[in-house]
């Protein structure tokens, strides 16, 4: 008689550390899964947005996905976005990632997840940089938003041996920017400048990196990247659509990404057309589309539940392995049919 899969618990803290112990088979798997979804070896339907009218600013999002190859697994992360948690010192995300056994539809496991949505997010764009970026690994770095993606995109860029001439900061809170630039001091000893102005910040940079809560663009200046940047655009609602227009596209699904009002979808929605997206990541990783060096590289990805799939998957498998899961005896009492 079939046995009901045992059921796990993985805490935030164990999360962490098995993706500190293991950030070389994080890069890799976020990359395989990334192929995995070109091939069709995957499902990712659309989030699901939970908003709340009287608090516009907030939201939890549901990202059901499917991820086949060697992994099999399916899951959903549930993930609330609140803003306003930073006035009293609380993270703005808070999350959780189910993970689910294909074979037989039972969840296996349930563990914090806002680490590995940040590093997915974040392992990704360094996936991006460098294979956009027309001299990669070097060069002056701006940050547009100080927050926990920031925090982590840069941790993934150390660790694939980026060294950064300089960092410069541009945040609307300058005593966050003043966190941050102390942080990457005392953790990578680099050379940082807040700069009072975002176009002065964005004219700098040889690599962009936004990561703000900015509901729709305000960066509407053409000549802010009329030097060509390499651009990370995680937040996706920070750039005008002229520039948009004027750049070289990437993004990671290019129908998750034309929606919900993202600078692409603005884009679309005023050229009547998608002619504007040269491609998505895996044609860069395939040398189907080559970077551009007239005119602005931008990376936007939407964020693929897939990749949390993927994470997810490693992590438990790891946790496993090294005795940091927590089993849950018995979890399924009703698993037999009769």
């Amino acid at each position: 008689m079939a046995e009901a899969p045992e059921f796990y618990t993985i805490p935030g803290s164990m999360v962490g550390n098995v993706i500190e112990e293991n950030r070389a088979a994080v890069f890799e798997a976020i990359e395989t899964a990334y192929r995995l979804h070109a091939k069709g070896d995957s499902v990712n339907p659309d989030s699901y947005f939970l908003l709340y009218p009287e608090n516009p600013r907030a939201r939890i999002i549901a990202l059901p996905a499917h991820l086949g190859g060697k992994v099999q697994m399916s899951g959903i992360k549930w993930i609330s976005s609140f803003p306003e948690n930073r006035a009293v010192n609380l993270a703005r995300a808070s999350a959780v990632l189910i993970l689910n056994d294909a074979s037989n539809g039972y969840p296996v496991a349930c563990m914090e997840a806002s680490v590995i949505s940040a590093t997915r997010t974040a392992a990704s764009a360094a996936l991006a940089a460098e294979h956009l970026a027309i001299d990669p690994f070097k060069g002056i770095l701006s940050i547009v938003g100080t927050g926990i993606i920031a925090r982590t995109t840069v941790e993934w860029l150390m660790f694939r041996n980026w060294q950064f001439d300089k960092v410069c900061l541009f945040d609307l809170d300058r005593n966050e920017a003043e966190r941050f630039a102390g942080w990457l001091r005392d953790r990578f000893n680099l050379e940082v400048e807040i700069m009072e102005e975002l176009d002065d910040a964005l004219r700098a940079a040889s690599l962009a990196l936004f990561t703000t809560t900015a509901p729709e663009p305000y960066v509407r200046d053409e000549e802010t990247l009329a030097h060509c940047p390499t651009v990370l655009h995680l937040s996706l609602r920070d750039i005008g659509e002229n520039i948009i227009l004027s750049a070289q596209n990437v993004v990671d699904d290019i129908e998750h990404c034309l929606k919900a009002k993202t600078s692409l979808h603005l884009a679309e929605t005023m050229m009547g057309n998608r002619d504007f997206i040269d491609g998505v990541l895996v044609d860069v990783l395939e040398g189907k589309v080559k970077p551009a060096s007239d005119k602005p590289r931008i990376f936007s990805p939407f964020g693929l539940g897939v990749l949390d799939i993927a994470v997810g998957h490693l992590v438990l498998e790891k946790a496993r392995e090294t005795g940091q899961a927590i089993p849950t005896p018995n979890f399924f009492s009703h698993s037999e049919r009769w």
